[in-house]
């Protein structure tokens, strides 16, 4: 099977990307066998986590069955379509959504460059302890959810400023069901993309344990920019 080697770690969005367009060309035909996860990942140059990271990605989609035992044969040289209920929502409330998202950024920007400033010992501990559980947590979409929104409510009490804190209190509610629904539509969510949104808030959280205010508040608007890019490529 004529692949790319990759040039950098962990890429398997771009080994799933390059797989589907061997079977979506025809190069690979349905009924036909890849190769064993161990030659693939020898192909791309990485390890057999991100290759079955990728190749969960292409299940996720429609194209290959995944045997226990039996390798992975191709099932489809189109994508399956599916409409999760949790999109459907996200789409009926696009506007709201991006309204809420838009507004969210501006306060938490804002929320984590001034909580590197004004946040108490307390508050440190706080957000680490927070950080560790969502360690811990990867792979728990409950859990995951959970102390997503408890780190950033956690972040906002930080910055010691009422206002700020009533106003991001004011949309909890609203973004608790929007954090839930972006998780759940995430693109082939799985264990990589959880890793990906701990690191995401490790960062932020070191910012501020720092005490680096533009840092913080660079790695909250890159987070927040993350997520709603992941929005954009499904609404």
């Amino acid at each position: 099977m004529e692949v790319t080697r990759l040039s950098k770690r962990n890429h398997y969005e771009e080994i799933a990307e390059q797989l589907k367009r061997l079977i979506t060309d025809g190069k690979v035909k349905v009924g036909d066998k890849l190769p064993s996860t161990k030659e693939m990942s020898e192909q791309f140059g990485v390890g057999r986590s991100t290759m079955r990271e990728a190749l969960s990605a292409l299940k996720a989609m429609g194209f290959i069955e995944i045997r226990q035992g039996g390798g992975c044969t191709v099932i489809s040289s189109a994508p399956i379509e599916v409409e999760l209920p949790e999109l459907q929502s996200l789409r009926m409330n696009r506007e709201t959504l991006l309204e809420l998202l838009e507004a969210r950024q501006s306060l938490e920007v804002a929320n984590a460059s001034i909580a590197a400033d004004k946040a108490t010992d307390e508050d440190i501990a706080m957000l680490r302890g927070l950080v560790h559980e969502m360690e811990a947590s990867v792979g728990d979409d409950a859990e995951g959810e959970r102390t997503d929104l408890l780190f950033h409510l956690s972040l906002a009490k930080a910055t010691r400023n009422s206002i700020l804190i009533r106003l991001f209190e004011s949309i909890i509610g609203q973004l608790e069901t929007a954090i839930r629904e972006i998780r759940r539509v995430e693109i082939y969510a799985n264990r990589s993309v959880a890793e990906r949104l701990y690191r995401e808030h490790l960062a932020i959280f070191e910012a501020v344990a720092a005490r680096d205010a533009e840092l913080a508040g660079q790695r909250m608007k890159a987070h927040l920019a993350h997520v709603v890019s992941n929005l954009m490529s499904v609404l």
